[in-house]
């Protein structure tokens, strides 16, 4: 009787472990294998061999799931940290929305009514330098990229992208150095970064900077970005008052590529997709509907750094007057 009660008790103890559904690699990694195998043979080698099946199955169903998938969508992508499914984003016609730089909710219909032919005659002597250094920079640009607009048009963007950048993070800093507002100043110098970005990224679709254009363009920019950053801290008016002739002189530029391109010098070819979607251009844009909304662009520019610099020539703080947010 104590024997029976005996084996009862070991069952109890050992059938879990010994009848589980996954006993083998339990099992194996803490020794108990041998003695389990030993004292049920046949039922420990089946369920050996079944696994082993498995695991050799695996990879070929991996495989088959593979190739059963879309071409282009073979891996599936990380949609998060978090593993959060993010929303699909669709077009007004339907068609998903195919760029990560920038979402349907960033992109506009660039105002083309604004006054190209503006200009903001220096009067002060901060002006004047602004006025001429800028001047300066015309002589060797003309001389290297003449007639080859969209090569000028990726250097251009290359280093009109960085005072809006430099401005904007300095503000922040400034905002959160004195506990106070910035009266949306910094929200519009960096949207006009990220917009003199974009277009860089829609004349790279129109022509590829060669090797030495890269070059210049990283020279140019560590030398700027130094520049800019100090003189921004010594000056703003005067900081404000060379983006604002920069940008008249980028207004100029494309007023003589939209000449080119009418006049037949230059292809007149589709306008690039990633411009059609960020401006809300027609589907049969050609390249000069992009160079006309580029330029419309940088005129706006124009006019908030003239307007930035007229502030601080009045005596007043940029945080005290509400930025012209909106305007690209």
């Amino acid at each position: 009787m104590s024997s029976r009660m005996a084996g009862a008790a070991l069952l109890r103890h050992l059938g879990p472990r010994l009848f589980a559904a996954e006993p083998v690699t339990w099992l194996a990694a803490r020794g108990v294998m041998p003695a389990a195998a030993r004292i049920l043979p046949a039922r420990m080698s089946s369920t050996a061999a079944a696994e082993a099946a498995k695991e050799a199955a695996a990879p070929e169903q991996r495989q088959k799931t593979v190739s059963a998938a879309p071409e282009g969508q073979d891996k599936k992508a990380i949609v998060s940290y978090w593993g959060i499914q993010p929303p699909k984003l669709v077009k007004e016609d339907g068609t998903e929305w195919r760029w990560f730089c920038f979402r349907p909710w960033d992109t506009y219909r660039a105002d083309t009514s604004i006054d190209m032919k503006k200009h903001h005659e220096p009067k002060a002597l901060p002006d004047k330098l602004a006025y001429w250094l800028v001047k300066s920079l015309v002589v060797p640009k003309q001389l290297f990229f003449q007639r080859r607009h969209a090569s000028h048009a990726l250097l251009l963007e290359t280093v009109a992208a960085v005072p809006a950048m430099v401005g904007g993070m300095l503000l922040h800093l400034r905002s959160l150095r004195r506990f106070e507002h910035s009266g949306g100043w910094i929200r519009a110098l960096l949207e006009e970064a990220e917009n003199e970005r974009m277009h860089l990224m829609t004349f790279l679709e129109v022509a590829q900077p060669k090797w030495w254009e890269r070059a210049l363009v990283l020279a140019a920019q560590g030398v700027y970005f130094n520049a800019y950053f100090v003189a921004y801290l010594a000056s703003p008016k005067f900081a404000h008052r060379f983006v604002g002739y920069l940008e008249e002189e980028a207004v100029h530029s494309y007023t003589e590529y939209l000449k080119d391109l009418e006049a037949g010098i230059i292809e007149n070819t589709p306008a690039p997709a990633i411009a059609i979607d960020y401006w809300r251009l027609p589907a049969d844009a050609k390249l000069k509907d992009v160079v006309t909304v580029v330029r419309a662009d940088e005129a706006h520019h124009r006019d908030v750094n003239h307007f930035a610099s007229d502030i601080h020539y009045q005596g007043m703080k940029l945080k005290d007057t509400p930025a012209p947010l909106g305007y690209h």
